[in-house]
């Protein structure tokens, strides 16, 4: 968790990769970007490679001046590196990627959202860097690669009719890009939330933002000790919600068919077309849900 103190970082990494900081676990990291930056900045190693993608400019200041302090070489989305093109496509996007050693174009990722292709971008320098002494990739390589990229677990279609989509954003900053995603790749007319949040995330801030494209919510809770109370998330959830459109069942099998039936309700095709259902809140109820619809 975080950077400095995690135990990952007993390794002495040749590139260091930073995806865009959002507050999270601020009750250990801090509770500004700029205080998580720090925390983070901690991966970076002595003469190291740093890949960054774009950040809150108080996340960047310390980026910098932890590479600095480092003698840490800094490649930058925006500066060294760029998403040069991007467009939707059936199953996931086709992106254009722009290194500091090559542009490689037309390239097929079989994944949702616009920050996959950012992801997919900082994936791409962070091997030329350490694989190619900065040099570029042969181009089939590269496509090939990326080809056969998955996430699981990140916007991902476990079942259809309804369509069942299990994401595993539990802060602020996923939810935001889940949302986004949802927006630009998906069709949906009616979509049914499965919402379950552990007890030390901004649960909050999650429902707010999810809202808007939500027809209605089920609240549940994932296996794990730290989940936030069934009854007492519904509570927050009709606040936002409004009474009407909050449900709540314990078990996760049971909301997960509480709303699979509750998108259907108003589907008058009867197939399934344009209604889903959505899992997310947690990775370790993002999880659960992949094992109950057999994708663990």
């Amino acid at each position: 968790m975080g950077g400095a103190w995690d135990s990952t970082n007993v390794i002495d990494g040749e590139v260091a990769v930073i995806t865009p900081i959002s507050l999270d676990h601020t009750k250990w990291l801090g509770d500004t970007i700029r205080d998580i930056a720090i925390e983070k900045s901690g991966i970076i190693k002595e003469g190291a490679t740093v890949v960054v993608s774009e950040q809150d400019e108080s996340a960047e200041i310390e980026i910098l001046a932890a590479a600095v302090e480092k003698n840490a070489r800094v490649l930058a989305e925006g500066r060294e590196m760029s998403v040069s093109a991007r467009v939707p496509a059936v199953g996931g996007q086709v992106i254009n990627l722009t290194t500091p050693a090559a542009t490689y174009t037309d390239i097929y990722l079989p994944l949702f959202g616009e920050h996959q292709a950012h992801n997919a971008l900082l994936a791409l320098t962070a091997v030329e860097t350490l694989m190619a002494n900065g040099g570029a990739l042969p181009g089939e390589i590269v496509e090939a690669g990326f080809a056969k990229a998955t996430s699981p677990g990140r916007l991902e279609i476990v079942r259809s009719s309804p369509t069942i989509v299990v994401d595993a954003a539990h802060n602020p900053g996923g939810a935001e890009v889940l949302v986004k995603a949802l927006e630009e790749s998906f069709n949906f007319e009616r979509l049914v939330g499965v919402i379950g949040i552990l007890g030390d995330k901004d649960a909050e801030t999650v429902l707010s933002i999810l809202e808007p494209v939500l027809a209605e919510v089920v609240i549940t809770t994932s296996s794990s000790v730290r989940s936030t109370d069934v009854e007492e998330l519904a509570d927050l959830a009709r606040e936002i919600f409004g009474e009407d459109r909050v449900f709540a069942e314990e078990r996760l099998d049971d909301a997960i068919d509480l709303a699979g039936a509750r998108a259907e309700y108003y589907d008058t095709i009867g197939v399934g077309t344009g209604t889903g259902v959505l899992v997310a809140g947690s990775v370790i109820l993002a999880a659960e849900a992949r094992i109950l619809l057999g994708r663990g």
